[in-house]
């Protein structure tokens, strides 16, 4: 057990949001934070560059597309920490507008990813979750807007708030099925696998309270959030805000004082809530 029992692990923190999340804890958080990314070198080097500036991250591999990866972070914090108290999902992908993939390969990709990788990590490291945790799984904007781009049918299912995880999968599902078949559209999907998978990551966001609501461990808060447009490999430099204004609002979810009632089980942005709907 190390004698320094708080710990923290932010996933794809190699650059952009994620490493700035990780600089951020560093100077906030009272424990050890783990900055993660699946490529070793890049995140030893991130985590070198970090110490020059006299901040003091540890590493640790994790890939969320290989389970093999979550599963050893998870029993490595199981064996030196007992537990996980602070967990930032800022692991995922993008692809640019100019990329030639097809778009059901974009969509089963990103799907895979930024829902189903994320989803794998929270179902792996939740369990070990302490009593006061905080979970703060990053989406985006897009999320709202991609959501209210879908039929009327589907929408309402997404915002409904007695929609479950299963249900949400199958709706992911789905939408990459008919992405592959081309007919998302026609089947009342918009045209975005980003904005689709960052729906999902908003709603699983809420199912994920919810459930917590019922666990025995007092005061798990988990929200979603989206940084803004800031200027990363992701948005191709487009973004007008640094790494560092990009990381506030992941920063301030994942400071939350303990007993939190809100922000809870929300989207947040620019520190405000959001609706749903």
């Amino acid at each position: 057990m190390s004698g320094n029992n708080l710990v923290a692990v932010v996933t794809g923190a190699n650059k952009g949001v994620g490493f700035a999340i990780v600089r951020g804890l560093c100077k906030q958080f009272k424990g050890d934070v783990f900055l993660t990314a699946r490529n070793e070198e890049l995140g030893i080097k991130a985590v070198e560059d970090l110490k020059k500036e006299g901040l003091h991250p540890k590493f640790h591999i994790l890939d969320l597309t290989k389970p093999e990866t979550i599963n050893k972070l998870k029993i490595f914090l199981q064996e030196t920490y007992g537990g996980l108290d602070l967990l930032v999902n800022n692991a995922g992908i993008a692809y640019k507008v100019s990329s030639t993939a097809p778009f059901g390969e974009q969509a089963e990709v990103t799907v895979r990813t930024n829902f189903t990788g994320t989803l794998d990590v929270c179902e792996s490291l939740f369990p070990i979750l302490r009593p006061h945790a905080r979970v703060v799984n990053v989406s985006s904007l897009v999320s709202l807007s991609a959501v209210k781009k879908c039929s009327d049918k589907l929408r309402k299912k997404f915002v409904d708030p007695n929609l479950s995880m299963e249900e949400l999968k199958s709706l992911l599902n789905d939408f990459v099925v008919e992405a592959k078949k081309g007919s998302h559209q026609q089947a009342g999907w918009p045209n975005t696998a980003y904005g689709t998978s960052k729906i999902g990551v908003t709603a699983m966001s809420i199912i994920q309270q919810q459930e917590l609501l019922k666990d025995s461990r007092t005061d798990i808060v988990v929200n979603a959030c989206c940084p803004g447009y800031v200027n990363t490999d992701m948005s191709s430099h487009k973004g007008t805000k640094t790494i560092d204004q990009g990381a506030d609002t992941p920063l301030y979810l994942a400071m939350l004082p303990p007993n939190t009632l809100s922000p809870k089980g929300n989207y947040v942005s620019d520190r405000k809530i959001g609706k749903w709907e």
